[in-house]
């Protein structure tokens, strides 16, 4: 029997509107899908070019900023037993005669007189000073109120009198306070966190309420006298020799220098000597450091620009097809490349097939004996202001990427942050239009439902009408 309206198939309301929905904004859905899709992946890759560029520039300035060197210094010790000391790489050639006469010292005193149960009121002062000179340097003072009663009990214990003095807002780490015990007895020790006479640590006790604090704090002993360095520049003998004092074992008098006294020599001891020279190793670092910092930089451009493998499922990168940051790549490669006599080949530094370099520390340090400034000269400086070199070379370009304001980052970064806006918008308004072509498809499959079942209520009726008729 032939399918008539009435017995057509029926359909869901529901569903089917879903369904015509869903392929009326199908071909808009799938366009900007992609699109966003590719908007996304290119901020990804945006972000990660910034940070490439960012890292590397980064390294640069450490490398080769302004006073920085590729030659590396050293600095020994003829005797490690009195001092330590380091060279930078400005640090000039030459030997260096030291005596150690003294080490600078912290201040270290006990309160021997204390006792448990002192009255709250008034103020302790911690005095930081050169006694003999009466200057005070870093004096603060500790408030003997109820904040120092940590236990609530309305009078200060001996370390209630430390917490408090390690607590005091002006303290700051200046003084150390602790408490030992002595045949039962509690001692108040203070110590000085710098060095040197200036920091010679006291209390005044004079305006604080209780008689015993004043009177345990009118007397102290020196567990250590706090004292400066004193280093002679040679034989301290000669009345022509140079004394340095200071409160800080730590001397920079010697230009690139930096030594550190540990101990002080005998009365008597000969001097010790300090020579500066060039730091082989230390070179050969730098100059890998500037090797590896470059290969990073050049790994990731290869990534984000890299066609990929469809045959191997390998994905393309998100600027396979951008022809600006194919050409940073190949601009970095030629910056390494300056015209000139000196090139990074004759120090050892070489390319690979795929544009990565690599050191031979052997031909570097045979290229430094022949000629050890001319490295320095050929990598330059990698400073905004006085660029030089392949570093400057480098840095100067990349800025034009890297500029938070003009960079070519920053200028796709926005452009591409207006095309997300616009994609957004565009989901709202193809969303709308979706639901519009939902509502009007249910509509109408609804009244088609309702009117099918009514044709066929209609079509049983006369169905059992007519048989009715034709039986009788």
């Amino acid at each position: 029997m032939a399918t008539s309206a009435i017995t057509a198939p029926t359909y869901d309301p529901t569903s089917t509107a879903k369904a015509l929905a869903d392929q009326y904004v199908s071909g808009m859905q799938t366009q900007l899908t992609n699109q966003t899709t590719t908007a996304t992946n290119t901020a990804k890759a945006l972000s990660t070019l910034s940070d490439a560029i960012s890292a590397y520039q980064t390294a640069l300035a450490g490398m080769t900023g302004i006073g920085h060197s590729m030659l590396a210094q050293s600095a020994t010790l003829s005797d490690t037993t009195f001092g330590t000391a380091t060279a930078s790489s400005t640090a000039a050639a030459g030997a260096y005669s030291l005596f150690v006469q003294q080490v600078a010292t912290s201040s270290q005193v006990s309160y021997d007189s204390l006792a448990d149960g002192s009255q709250l009121g008034g103020q302790l002062t911690i005095n930081l000073a050169d006694e003999g000179a009466n200057v005070n340097t870093a004096n603060f003072a500790v408030q003997l109120d109820g904040t120092a009663d940590t236990d609530g009990d309305g009078k200060l214990s001996v370390r209630e009198l430390a917490a408090a003095i390690n607590n005091a807002s002006g303290n700051a780490g200046k003084v150390s306070a602790g408490v030992i015990t002595v045949s039962g007895a509690p001692r108040l020790v203070l110590t000085s966190t710098n060095t040197g006479v200036a920091n010679t640590v006291s209390v005044d006790a004079t305006t604080a309420t209780d008689a015993g604090l004043q009177t345990g704090f009118a007397s102290r002993t020196v567990m250590t006298a706090a004292q400066d360095a004193i280093v002679y520049l040679g034989d301290p003998t000669n009345p022509a020799t140079a004394m340095i004092q200071q409160a800080s074992n730590t001397f920079t008098n010697i230009d690139g220098v930096t030594f550190t006294a540990t101990h002080a020599q005998a009365a008597g001891s000969a001097p010790i000597t300090l020579t500066v020279a060039g730091n082989t190793s230390g070179t050969t670092a730098n100059v890998q450091a500037f090797v590896d910092a470059y290969n990073k930089l050049k790994t990731a451009l290869d990534g984000l620009v890299s066609a990929g493998d469809p045959k191997n499922n390998v994905a393309a990168g998100a600027f396979a097809h951008d022809s600006g940051v194919t050409a940073l790549r190949s601009r970095i490669v030629d910056l390494l490349r300056p015209a000139g006599v000196l090139s990074l080949a004759s120090y050892g530094i070489t390319a690979a097939r795929d544009g990565t370099i690599s050191l031979d520390s052997t031909r570097l340090q045979k290229q430094l004996a022949v000629n050890p400034t001319g490295l320095d000269t050929l990598i330059g400086t990698a400073s905004t202001s006085a660029p030089t070199g392949i570093a400057g070379a480098l840095n100067t370009y990349l800025n034009t990427w890297s500029n938070l304001t003009t960079g070519q980052i920053q200028q796709r970064t926005d452009a591409n942050s207006k095309l997300q806006s616009d994609l957004t918008q565009r989901q709202t308004d193809i969303d709308a239009k979706y639901d519009s072509a939902y509502q009007r498809y249910l509509k109408q499959y609804t009244a088609l439902q309702t009117l099918q079942a009514t044709m066929q209520n209609n079509s049983s009726m006369f169905s059992s009408l007519f048989s009715s008729s034709s039986s009788n």
